[in-house]
């Protein structure tokens, strides 16, 4: 029969086999935390402390006490020598360890932002699969005060490059507002494939045309679409040749506008649709997985270490329930590629994901420690990325008074 203390101590050994920067003790409390947070579905240093003194069972104080340890900086501790776990430390190797059991050669990444009230903002970039997003990098910093963000999202998506396998294809999205000439220079400079979303405020060039465009006007009515190379930031010191694709789906109040750096016979514009999973694992983080709005939390240095225990449960909870959610039929999966408003088939009922794999994760949890058995290991099997149907239809663009169309 498999003890508390025995399934602790896996945790450990893990922990240190993904994170080998980290040392026994921390991979300990690393290892509590993921656990707590996974069983007692919250994150909060008292919700997990009492959770995990009964399971384990340990004096309340005391695994609180350790729990705390683990977010503090090394000169609020006591002791000799003093040890702070730094988050960035695992930012590689939790990327190596998603992508090394990672089944397949295509990946996305999600980039974007999201706040905890008036307290934080996170910059975040997440493996998104299977309707959950895995954090790997993120940034905690003050909410509602002035950030240069451009350097911190830097530093974040240059450490992953090397780590990453060669002859992968992957992909960075990113939603309207979090994009900029610099960043798809950045991306592309990483021999990784930008997907962003663009406002509708500034201009293209179509090639072959001489001009700029307004982007509205690529989609400008409902059903119409574009696709085309050309350059983009136009009125940047370094305008940036790329591929524009434009659409006006029935039912949108706007057009989809997406630049990349695909050919425009790729044809896969429907893979920013999943970008809308980072969304799902914030939701995941604030209400239905472990609810951080909950802590008490103030300082984001502190924040940032209690995100390294949140992703290492969000690896493990979608890992396995990710290949739990494999056995599903293709079916019952959402039509992603609605998100850029592209026109699709009715929604039938039986195209919802019905139950999240990161549920499908916690329940098998919980379910081997009812039933004494080991945890189960799992691995990533990603779902077949979206396709969309080809864009074949010509926009209109007002030129002068003149309706010049432009090739599809």
């Amino acid at each position: 029969m498999l003890s508390s203390h025995s399934r602790i101590m896996e945790g450990t050994a893990t922990s240190r086999t993904h994170l080998p920067a980290l040392s026994k003790p921390q991979a300990t409390v690393l290892a509590l935390w993921s656990l707590g947070m996974v069983l007692a579905r919250a994150s909060a240093l008292t919700a997990v402390a009492a959770f995990l003194a009964l399971w384990w069972p340990r004096p309340e104080q005391t695994v609180r006490q350790q729990l705390r340890a683990g977010c503090d900086a090394a000169e609020a501790k006591r002791g000799d020598p003093r040890q702070a776990v730094d988050p960035q430390a695992g930012f590689v190797p939790l990327w190596q360890g998603i992508v090394g059991q990672w089944q397949g050669t295509q990946l996305a990444l999600a980039r974007d932002a999201t706040t905890l009230g008036t307290r934080f903002t996170v910059l975040a970039i997440s493996v998104v699969s299977r309707g959950g997003a895995m954090p790997v990098a993120w940034t905690i910093l003050p909410a509602h005060q002035p950030h240069g963000w451009r350097r911190a999202w830097v530093r974040r998506l240059r450490p992953l490059h090397p780590a990453s396998p060669t002859g992968w294809t992957v992909i960075v999205l990113a939603d309207r507002g979090r994009y900029a000439g610099w960043l798809l220079r950045r991306i592309v400079r990483l021999g990784w494939h930008p997907c962003l979303r663009m406002n509708a405020s500034g201009t293209f060039g179509p090639t072959g045309h001489g001009r700029c465009y307004p982007l509205t006007t690529f989609g400008p009515h409902l059903g119409s679409c574009w696709r085309g190379t050309g350059t983009a930031f136009n009125s940047a010191p370094r305008p940036r040749p790329g591929t524009w694709l434009g659409c006006w789906a029935a039912g949108d109040t706007a057009p989809g506008l997406l630049l990349t750096d695909w050919p425009p016979e790729a044809r896969d514009a429907g893979w920013y649709g999943l970008r809308a999973w980072i969304e799902q694992g914030f939701t995941v983080t604030k209400r239905a997985g472990w609810p951080w709005p909950r802590t008490r939390m103030t300082e984001p240095p502190r924040a940032a270490r209690r995100w390294l225990a949140g992703s290492v449960a969000t690896l493990w909870r979608l890992r396995v329930g990710g290949m739990a959610a494999a056995a599903i039929p293709d079916r019952t999966l959402l039509d992603v590629s609605a998100a850029l408003g592209v026109q699709r088939r009715p929604r039938r009922a039986t195209r919802l994901r019905v139950v999240r794999a990161l549920r499908r994760g916690w329940t098998l949890r919980l379910v081997a420690v009812l039933n004494h058995e080991p945890w189960p290991r799992g691995t990533f099997l990603p779902e077949p990325w979206p396709m969309v149907a080809a864009i074949n239809a010509p926009c209109m663009v007002h030129d002068a008074g003149v309706l010049d169309e432009v090739a599809a």
